[in-house]
This record gives structure tokens, C-alpha cells and sequence, in this order.
């Protein structure tokens, strides 16, 4: 199964790239068909958080927006440096509306409305600075 064409995969990474434009957060996506190994969607997302070093960012301002197609589960992982500025129900809300595309089975339009929301909050709280370096890639990591 092709979670993601080249033309979706495009858009995805064109957002990133918008996004992080902006910013000096990063941002990652983690696509993948099921979450297996009997774990939950926000602790498989977790386990990437950490594995792609999203933690390891200077600023600790890193998000990942993690996908399990086939399971029809998602999660949203925000970094200290971010979730210590955003309101409580920040990622719930944007999961509300990542929902809404991901029920019409458009999971790149619910991918780009996730990171569309990650990164105004990241400008808002991290503008992009001079010096500022991209410190992880803005690629899709696809997983099992």
C-alpha cells in the first residue's frame, strides 16, 4: 500500500519547509501503515521523537506529527522548549483538525494542516533568527 503518492510526499515536505522557513523549530513527520508492537499511537511517536533526536534540537522547540494509516491513529509531539508556550489544548485542537481531512481518507491535506498550525505557534514563540541552521532534515521518515 502507497500511504503517500510523490505528489502528496511533495506537499508534505514543500509545508515543512514553509513552516520551518519561518522558525527556528523543526519539524518532522513519521508515516507509517500500522503502530504495532502492541504500543499506542503517542507512544510510538515518542519512540521516533527520540530515535530521529528531536529532543536533541538547541532550543528544544522540535514537533513531530506521527501517522499510522491502517490503524487510523495519529499523535503530536511537541518538545519542552514548545509545549511549555503553547495552551493546553493546543495539540488537541490541531488534531481536530488534522481529523477532518484524515476521515476523507486525504492524509496529506491533514499532514499539511498539522504542520501549518505547528509552525505559526513555532514562529509566534521561535521566529526565525539570522543564525539559525536546519537542524534536522524536513523529509518524511516512513516507518513500517
Amino acid at each position: 500500500m502507497t500511504i503517500l503518492n510523490e505528489e502528496e510526499q511533495e506537499r508534505v515536505v514543500d509545508a515543512v519547509s514553509v513552516a520551518e522557513n519561518m522558525t527556528s523549530g523543526e519539524i518532522r513527520v513519521v508515516v507509517e501503515n500500522v503502530v504495532g508492537d502492541g504500543k499506542t499511537a503517542i507512544e510510538k511517536a515518542t519512540k521516533y521523537f527520540e530515535s530521529l533526536k528531536m529532543h536533541k534540537t538547541r532550543l528544544r522547540n522540535g514537533v513531530l506529527l506521527y501517522l499510522a494509516v491502517q490503524d487510523h491513529q495519529f499523535a503530536i509531539i511537541g518538545d519542552t522548549g514548545i509545549n511549555s508556550r503553547v495552551e493546553a489544548d493546543f495539540w488537541e485542537k490541531t488534531k481536530e483538525k488534522m481529523l477532518l481531512h484524515f476521515r476523507n481518507g486525504d492524509f496529506a491535506s491533514g499532514l499539511v494542516a498539522g504542520i501549518h498550525d505547528a509552525g505559526e505557534q513555532l514562529h509566534n514563540y521561535f521566529p526565525r533568527r539570522e543564525d539559525d541552521v536546519n537542524e534536522l532534515p524536513n523529509d518524511i521518515h516512513f516507518g513500517n
